[in-house]
């Protein structure tokens, strides 16, 4: 079925109101993915307040052009879906949760951070940073093992004594 022209502005007004407030956009291509999972992925990156839109190549690559976004556009194979939210790299991270878990049925191919293009490895490389709360344990792990290491040579000193 044919979209008529104003459902087509609709979303088209949809997708430029999303690129606008966005921080960071994942292309996402889906294939033979089961409408359960599509499900399940929506509702897990909803709960992480990331967006999960199906559109149209066409009109995705219409707001693009009209977007005034830097670098080369990433090619966009096969079927498009669009990650997108406020957080800087939750979509891509989120996402590529999925990707692992799903084996072939969603990969990222390229998206939009800070203004410019990326490939798909440097989406794929933001994908890999852990969450803000494990890079913040890890710093105090850092932090806390030179004063641990002491308080055990202390220990032991005060063992021997």
């Amino acid at each position: 079925m044919a979209i008529t022209k104003e459902k087509k502005k609709e979303i088209i007004a949809g997708l430029e109101k999303m690129l606008s407030k966005s921080k960071s956009i994942v292309f996402v291509n889906f294939h033979k993915l089961l409408v359960k999972e599509a499900s399940l992925i929506r509702r897990s990156l909803k709960s992480e307040n990331v967006g999960y839109v199906v559109a149209k190549k066409s009109l995705f690559k219409r707001v693009l052009n009209s977007a005034g976004i830097k670098g080369d556009a990433p090619t966009l194979n096969g079927e498009l879906a669009v990650v997108f939210g406020e957080d800087v790299i939750a979509p891509a991270r989120a996402i590529y949760d999925f990707q692992k878990k799903l084996l072939g049925k969603v990969s990222i191919m390229g998206g939009i951070f800070d203004g410019e293009y990326r490939s798909q490895e440097e989406m794929l490389g933001m994908a890999s940073i852990p969450s803000l709360e494990v890079l913040r344990g890890m710093f105090v792990n850092v932090l806390n093992s030179p004063i641990q290491r002491f308080a055990m040579a202390l220990g032991q000193i005060a063992e021997k004594k």
